[in-house]
């Protein structure tokens, strides 16, 4: 048998071993972000109001004294993934070699209250589900998530409350924090001069209220399922409808579809989007918030993000983000003529689209 590697140089042959090594180990990243939400240093962090020396950061943490010598390995990989940053402090009386931590931007999305803060308990409910995707290659099933609990995504958020509330409100923090960079941001234009507009999937509302908020002369409908929106109230400008985006959508000048169609499959979508085009009556438009792969002006993060995004999106409802050319597919097949993608706020695209 030959060796695959007889041709490779020594420096070849070191890169290859690192590459696997990391390759290998990638899962170690997660696992120590876990762990610093276990022991709740976002929060003793930001509670604290100023970066932290490590000796004060584990006087705050419930950490054994017998761990003590092996907690700056953890923040060391720590700052290393960016997860936070070792900086000089101010305090003279301090050891030089010690330093002070603080948070990286990204850790505002798992403190408390944070979009994602929620991330350790996602741990069991998530990787059964990524277990089970070499066996679901090997199957029939619909996804990854249908493999290993025999049920679909969508059915285990209704038949379990607990799961299903800590969907609705993983998604409440994602849109509030994504809706205060929109709103705040010069392309809020995409919502002047509209009299009304439906939030299709708008689950609780946190994106119909911020934008009935920006703009009281607007009727908003928010439109989900009857269980999402049970007891619900709404506002002057803003009502809860319980419906089914596949069966009807309520007539406005718009129809807004945010992280909505990428957890469809193509045919699904077009059933969406046909209830769409029928809501806005020839005259009005659809605004899409999601993403567009392949954008050649994101950076390397950026995309593998995106690629992130859409390994779980295949993994549990078996449905996919799209690149320009899929999403345009999609567009004619519903009957819309025409469509424009208006600008690209960090992951995720805004899509006007006509008919």
């Amino acid at each position: 048998m030959a060796d695959h590697n007889e041709n490779l140089t020594p420096s070849k042959l070191l890169q290859a071993e690192t590459q696997s090594w990391n390759q290998l180990y990638f899962f170690i990243e997660h696992v120590t972000l876990k762990c610093a939400l276990q022991l709740d240093i976002p929060n003793v962090i930001t509670e604290h109001g100023k970066p932290m020396t490590i000796s004060k950061l584990t006087s705050s943490l419930p950490i054994s004294p017998s761990k003590f010598p092996y907690f700056h390995r953890l923040t060391r990989i720590l700052v290393h993934y960016g997860f936070l940053i070792l900086q000089k402090h101010d305090d003279k009386n301090i050891d030089d070699d010690e330093g002070c931590y603080s948070l990286a931007p990204a850790d505002r999305y798992v403190v408390k209250d944070g979009p994602w803060n929620s991330m350790e308990d996602q741990d069991t409910f998530f990787f059964k589900a990524w277990n089970c995707l070499g066996d679901w290659f090997k199957n029939d099933d619909p996804s990854a998530f249908y493999t290993a609990y025999g049920d679909l995504f969508w059915s285990k958020l209704s038949s379990d409350p607990s799961t299903g509330s800590w969907f609705n409100e993983n998604m409440s923090r994602d849109s509030r924090s994504f809706m205060n960079v929109l709103i705040g941001n010069e392309v809020k234009y995409v919502f002047e001069g509209l009299t009304s507009l439906v939030d299709v999937g708008g689950g609780t509302g946190t994106v119909a209220m911020s934008i009935a908020k920006s703009f009281p002369d607007m009727k908003c409908i928010v439109l989900d399922l009857p269980p999402v929106v049970a007891n619900l109230q709404g506002s002057e400008n803003l009502e809860f409808v319980a419906g089914d985006m596949f069966q009807k959508i309520p007539p406005a000048n718009a129809v807004l579809l945010k992280s909505i169609l990428h957890d469809w499959n193509d045919e699904e979508c077009v059933k969406i989007l046909k209830n769409c085009k029928e809501a806005i009556r020839g005259s009005g438009k659809v605004i899409i918030i999601d993403m567009v792969m392949e954008n050649p002006e994101l950076d390397d993060e950026s995309v593998q993000a995106q690629l992130f995004i859409d390994m779980l999106m295949m993994v549990f409802v078996g449905s996919k983000e799209r690149n320009k050319k899929e999403w345009e597919k999609l567009f004619l097949d519903s009957g819309f003529t025409s469509y424009k993608i208006i600008l690209t706020l960090g992951l995720r695209s805004i899509i006007e689209l006509y008919p």
